[in-house]
Formats: C-alpha cells, structure tokens, sequence
C-alpha cells in the first residue's frame, strides 16, 4: 500500500489583493509579465527572467504606444523622444499628440500618422508616398505642366 508523502494536503490560500496604497504594479522590461512591488522600491527584480526593471518616480506620468515592429503595447515616460521594444528591439518614436498630424494615402486612402514638419509619408499597406503640404490643384498642374 503506498504511503503519501503528506498526511493531509495543504489547504490553498485564496488571492486577498494588497491593501490600497501598499504595493503598485509595472510591466517587466525583459518577459512583460506584470510585476508587483512594495511602495518606495526603487526597481524590481523579475522571479521569471531576473530582469531588473526601474521602478518610475511618484507622479512621473506614463504614456503608451503600439511597437511598429511586433505590435506589443508598451509603456514609457511621458516626454521621452523614443522607445526601444525589449520585445523586437525596434526603437520607435515617441511623438505627443500635438507632435503629430494625419493624412489619406493618395492610393488607397488609409489614414496615415506622421511628425509635423514632414514632406511625405509612406504607406506601409501599398508603399504609396504621399506629399505633405500640397494641395491637389498643386499636383495636377505639376502633372499638366
């Protein structure tokens, strides 16, 4: 007859949330799993991938945009002028928005986002270059003349 190595098993402890204000959470900058940590940590270390991730400063507002590399959501610093992927290491650019404008494609009509200031964008569905600043009246007579 087989003996169990315990006598009886060990009830499992439900999941109490931490009390509010004690603990905060933040995405891991190596694996993305989420990451609780106490309040007043300066950075936290992952028990999954042992990335050490830099825990923001009280207040420091947080912005989020979409990798153009791999589509993962990421988080930054508001303010910062650029993004690395930890997932794709593509660095994308942080633009506010009121740092960027938006135009149709002149093929296929997708609406396009581009930094102010730009001459043209580049659909990346149909590789079309549209011309910023020009009007469609300016292009015709370019094309008649």
């Amino acid at each position: 007859m087989p003996v169990p190595l315990a006598p009886y098993p060990t009830p499992q402890v439900p999941f109490t949330p931490p009390a509010t204000g004690s603990e905060s959470q933040l995405v891991c900058s190596g694996c993305r799993n989420l990451l609780l940590y106490p309040i007043g940590a300066t950075s936290v270390c992952c028990a999954i991938c042992s990335s050490v991730t830099a825990v923001p400063l009280p207040g420091t507002e947080m912005a989020q945009l979409v990798c153009g590399g791999c589509h993962t959501l990421l988080m930054y610093i508001r303010g910062a002028a650029s993004v690395q992927c930890s997932c794709c290491h593509t660095i994308n650019l942080a633009l506010e928005g009121n740092q960027v404008a938006h135009v149709n494609c002149g093929n296929c009509k997708m609406l396009l986002m581009y930094p102010y200031g730009a001459r043209s964008v580049k659909c990346a569905v149909c590789q079309f270059i549209t011309s910023i600043g020009a009007s469609t009246s300016d292009i015709e007579q370019k094309l008649i003349a």
